[in-house]
């Protein structure tokens, strides 16, 4: 499409883009954006080496001609990233249609970073949303993330690592990501730990001599009950010489009722203090169900069903020309129609403010940048309910300057900073009546989609 767009000249035309989301991830109410810092850095780093271009240059079209000609290879190797970009920072609750980002520059770049971009936002809004529902599921208790074996690849178990954190877990097992992104790191030992000695009450004083302040034991791998009491008489040894048993963990049977017997365990033998580790294809839903049961678990290690998004392999984010600028500086609004309605798109320069009253979130309203909105406007529902009317200074814009002319003038935030904000818009949206949150179009917007629908 670059090379196109070159040859038809008009692949510097100044073009709008929006990258969002069109139905909620799980069957839920929202989604938590996540993934930016990754695309910051793609961003920053983007270029064509001379090896890029020598390997562009060995392609062969259908002809067994070259795909690319020396013109257009020259073009890349001169290429400077230089869009516009607003977007929505790490940690937000966002809703269907919203831009998370908005890129604006010359057409070609704009279509060059789409792949990149989705890919980069996508698979970590999913994964940060995932667990943003686990850990509201878990009430407060320690979630920890534990699907690095099971994950897609080093590079995928990376990214799942770093947007389970953003999304509200409180600690990895994956000891690169702790490095690569300043994530907290916690684990066990595994059943062959225990498989590896004699028994398991020398496995666990073995433990207790390697880790005396992290043990926690994995009292499965025999007989859990008996596990139990086996962690409590190493507990009591390691006292003695002046340290803590951290807990035990349960990654089989039934967790619930086991986990009621091992707690009765610990505090008769002086342990109340005692963490009890859940593990074993958790997800929100267990974990509510498992509450539900009076499970006396306190942390709860979520792996596989996290880290790949189980129930839900792919977030279907896209990413849509929305206006091309005409010789004369004016925008010429452009819309992509489809018999199903939630594919059609939205027109314009795009932007979302989110209206509150008292603090709490109101409604999102998608509207156009360049258009005047000072005063009060109206709210086009995308469920079709009424329309309703509100102030434009009661709100904010999520959209936030990321780059200008190519250059990074958006904030670096820490990876805690991100995880704080998801657990505090999620807090504050379960104030709102979140199954009837209102999202929609500007008046002015829906009426240019209307009209460009009719064109069309």
């Amino acid at each position: 499409m670059a090379r196109g767009y070159h040859h038809a000249g008009t692949h510097n035309r100044e073009a709008v883009f929006h990258l969002f989301y069109r139905k909620n991830p799980f069957g839920g109410h929202y989604a938590v954006a996540a993934g930016l810092a990754l695309a910051v850095d793609y961003l920053q780093n983007l270029h064509f080496a001379v090896d890029d271009i020598q390997y562009l240059a060995g392609l062969k079209g259908n002809d067994d001609r070259p795909l690319f000609d020396e013109t257009f290879l020259n073009f890349l190797q001169r290429f400077k990233f230089s869009c516009d970009i607003e977007a929505v920072p790490e940690g937000t609750v966002v809703f269907p249609h919203e831009p998370l980002l908005r890129v604006q520059g010359p057409l070609w770049q704009c279509q060059l970073i789409e792949t990149a971009l989705l890919n980069l936002i996508n698979f970590s809004t999913l994964i940060a949303t995932k667990a943003a529902r686990i850990t509201a599921a878990a009430q407060g208790d320690t979630v920890l993330e534990f699907g690095l074996r099971r994950a897609q690849g080093i590079d995928g178990g990376l990214t799942a690592s770093r947007a389970a954190y953003i999304g509200g877990c409180h600690a990895t097992s994956n000891v690169l990501a702790g490095k690569m992104y300043g994530i907290p790191v916690k684990g066990t030992h595994a059943h062959s730990w225990v498989m590896s000695f004699a028994d398991e009450l020398e496995s666990f004083r073995a433990y207790a001599a390697a880790m005396p302040a992290n043990s926690v034991f994995l009292v499965d791998t025999y007989d859990t009950i008996e596990g139990v009491k086996n962690a409590v008489t190493v507990g009591k040894e390691m006292r003695k010489n002046g340290h803590e048993m951290s807990g035990i963990r349960l990654d089989s049977g039934n967790l619930a009722q086991l986990s009621v017997e091992a707690r009765k365990i610990l505090d008769a033998g002086g342990f109340p203090q005692a963490s009890i580790v859940a593990s074993n294809d958790l997800d929100e839903y267990r974990i509510e169900k498992l509450k539900n049961e009076g499970a006396k678990i306190t942390i709860w290690g979520v792996g596989t069903r996290l880290a790949t998004a189980y129930d839900q392999p792919a977030l279907g984010g896209v990413y849509k020309l929305a206006a091309l600028k005409n010789a004369d500086g004016k925008w010429d609004y452009k819309i992509k129609i489809s018999e199903d309605a939630i594919k059609t798109s939205n027109p314009g320069r795009l932007s979302v403010r989110r209206i509150r009253k008292n603090g709490i979130p109101q409604a999102d309203v998608i509207y156009d940048a360049d258009l005047d909105n000072d005063g009060t406007f109206t709210l086009h529902p995308f469920d079709g309910s009424p329309t309703i009317n509100f102030t434009f200074a009661d709100g904010e814009d999520l959209l936030q300057p990321l780059f200008k002319n190519g250059k990074f003038v958006g904030k670096t935030e820490s990876i805690h900073a991100l995880r704080e904000r998801t657990l505090a818009q999620v807090a504050l949206f379960q104030k709102t009546d979140i199954e009837n949150y209102r999202t929609g179009l500007e008046a002015q917007v829906w009426e240019k989609k209307r009209e460009l629908r009719r064109e069309v």
